[in-house]
């Protein structure tokens, strides 16, 4: 089928209305389209590799398992699109927008990508993301995608590195504390909501953190009628933090802006 053709049948029947075709037929057949309006485009396993699409409009465009290594994708609109799975590797990224886009699985091997421009992505299962660039409210985030999804293990390791970026936030360490609990080690999620209570006294969040430690005390003291009884529920301290903890745990698992939120 020559070429032309089937640009134009890719046009007609993979790319949606608010893709302008000419633009997808330029970016096709040249491989680049800086500045092209390329809204909500169908671009599956694309090869884009060191195209050049400085400041285009991708917004909600499907990139998944595109190929975009050495791509120039400064300043592009890249929000709620999907790149997973995608090959990023070398790419510039600077200045993109990236809220709410998918970068599950992608390699950003090499890529430079402005900081704080991953803060509102999706970006779990990503390689190649330079430590720097994932911060304190982006690890936060990532960790209450896996909770929200039963992934404990998953949670608390996300949520250990948030502590480690940022030992003062105590939204990460009930978050840790809750996570620690579904996997039954009360003991130690006990002691991170004890300390995220302290640390709420010590920011002027006195009711908060009060709250923090009568919940804790009943579910402590539950804990041990329970095992003294011999019913064998001793270990379900999550159980009971859920629902004595109704209105800090979704305080705890829920988005973080970036630079931080008070109670």
């Amino acid at each position: 089928m020559p070429a032309p053709l089937l640009l134009m049948l890719t046009v007609l029947l993979g790319a949606p209305l608010s893709a302008r075709a000419d633009d997808l037929i330029m970016l096709l057949e040249a491989g680049s389209c800086p500045n092209c309006k390329l809204a909500d485009a169908d671009l599956v396993h694309a090869d884009l590799r060191d195209a050049d699409l400085k400041a285009a409009d991708l917004q909600r465009a499907n990139l998944s398992r595109a190929r975009l290594d050495g791509a120039d994708l400064r300043d592009t609109d890249l929000r709620f699109s999907s790149l997973k799975g995608a090959t990023l590797r070398g790419s510039d990224l600077r200045g993109a927008r990236l809220d709410g886009t998918d970068l599950r699985q992608a390699d950003l091997s090499g890529s430079l990508i402005s900081p704080g421009a991953l803060e509102r992505s999706h970006w779990l299962g990503a390689i190649g993301i330079d430590q720097g660039l994932r911060s304190p409210s982006s690890l936060h985030n990532a960790g209450v995608d896996e909770a929200q999804v039963g992934r404990w293990p998953q949670a608390e390791r996300l949520f250990e590195e948030a502590i480690q970026a940022d030992p003062e936030q105590a939204m990460s360490w009930i978050a840790r504390g809750l996570s620690r609990g579904q996997q039954g080690d009360e003991a130690k999620a006990a002691q991170d909501l004890l300390h995220a209570a302290d640390l709420l006294e010590k920011q002027g969040n006195p009711e908060q953190s009060e709250q923090l430690r009568q919940a804790v005390s009943k579910l402590q003291a539950d804990e041990s009628d329970a095992a003294q009884s011999g019913n064998g529920v001793g270990s379900a301290l999550l159980g009971g933090a859920l629902s004595t903890l109704s209105a800090l745990a979704p305080l705890a698992l829920k988005t973080l802006v970036p630079g931080g939120v008070s109670f």
